[in-house]
């Protein structure tokens, strides 16, 4: 059963948006939005998906400044959880909205391609 891993993903996606809203101001952070979390069966592991508005070198920095960031994240977790082990957290890049643009874009070229009925 799913139920656990699930309900923590979603704690974790309010709470980890909450921290980077409110407690990481930092001029290298670009505007990250969480867009999932997966947690792994154990609770130990969280993968926590994320976008982020701006330019390619915005991205990069900004994911690679969450991942240094993972034992602060870590930290605060663990103080606000009750958890018997606070999951190791680790930042990966999600792509779905920019292939979901590109899938509009591609499908708007189309459209304009056809003659109208």
């Amino acid at each position: 059963m799913q139920y656990r891993p699930n309900r923590l993903a979603q704690e974790l996606k309010t709470e980890i948006s909450a921290i980077i809203s409110r407690e990481m101001p930092h001029h290298r952070l670009g505007f990250v939005t969480i867009t999932e979390v997966k947690v792994s069966p154990d609770l130990r592991h969280a993968r926590v998906f994320v976008s982020v508005f701006g330019s390619p070198q915005e991205q990069k920095d900004s994911l690679e400044l969450l991942n240094n960031e993972k034992s602060f994240f870590r930290l605060l977790i663990g103080k606000r959880f009750r958890l018997r082990h606070t999951p190791e957290i680790t930042f990966v890049y999600d792509e779905t909205i920019e292939h979901g643009d590109h899938m509009l874009q591609l499908m708007e070229e189309i459209k304009k391609e056809l003659p109208e009925a």
